[in-house]
Formats: C-alpha cells, structure tokens, sequence
C-alpha cells in the first residue's frame, strides 16, 4: 500500500514539474528520490540522520564529476589532436575520480549499513531512475502527439 502512495505522490509531483524551472524540477526530484529511497530502505529516523549527509554529499560530488565530463565539446572537426589528447585524458581522470568516489562511499555505508542493505540501495537507486526515466519518455512522447 506503501509502494502504491508513493507510486502515485511521484507521477502527481512529476506532472507539476513540467510548469517549473530546471532548478526547481531539480529539487524536487531529489526530495521524491529521498522519499523514495528512505521508504524502499525502510530507513529509521536514527538511521536517516546518518544516512542523508553521507548520501548527498556523494551526490554532489558525482554531479559535479559530471559535469566535468559534459564539457562543452565543440565540433570534432575544430579541435586539434593536441586537444583531443587533453580530452580523452580528461574522461580517464574524471572515470578514476568516481571510482575513487564510489569506493570511499560504499566504505562509509559499511559502517552503517550491512552489505545486504548497500545492495538494497543499488536496486533502489536504479529502481527511481528507470521510472523517472520512463516518465520523461511518456511526457516527451505525449508532447509530440499533440
């Protein structure tokens, strides 16, 4: 019954997005993601104060790796090998960075959490992703029908 609310509190809260700004949308995606992560963790108030700093701050730090890596690239025509050069080093820093990241996270939720419920995070995080995912299809593709 659980599922079935937030289910529905995450497409009601997604259609008002779409009269936001970016910024905003990006709020409240993250406080659905919160809401949706603390119930499939079934987080307890104790764990949660633990838990949120640790999370957002890997959060940030791997928006900010990204955008890193989304620099804008200018046509490949443009840039001299040199250049290129520069770049592909850049993505292999930027790979290493995250994993660097990814490792000293998991290190810090094992002191929280067993490994059973890191894993549960991972499932979890994938299982938002691929229905916020699914949800921008269907609204892009509903706005193209009309």
């Amino acid at each position: 019954m659980k599922k079935l609310f937030l289910l529905g509190f995450v497409l009601l809260s997604s259609l008002q997005m779409l009269a936001q700004d970016k910024e905003s949308r990006r709020e409240q995606i993250k406080a659905l993601k919160t809401a949706y992560i603390t119930e499939g963790l079934n987080l307890t108030p104790e764990e949660a104060q633990k838990f949120w700093p640790v999370y957002n701050k890997f959060d940030e730090q791997r928006r900010t790796l990204h955008k890193r890596e989304r620099a804008d690239i200018q046509a490949i025509e443009c840039i001299t090998e040199e250049r290129a050069n520069e770049m592909v080093e850049e993505y292999v820093q930027i790979e290493k960075e995250d994993y660097l990241l990814k490792k000293k996270f998991f290190e810090e939720l094992r002191t929280m959490f067993s490994a059973k419920r890191i894993i549960q995070l991972k499932k979890t995080e994938d299982a938002f992703n691929r229905k916020l995912l699914k949800e921008y299809r269907e609204r892009h593709a509903n706005e193209s029908n009309e």
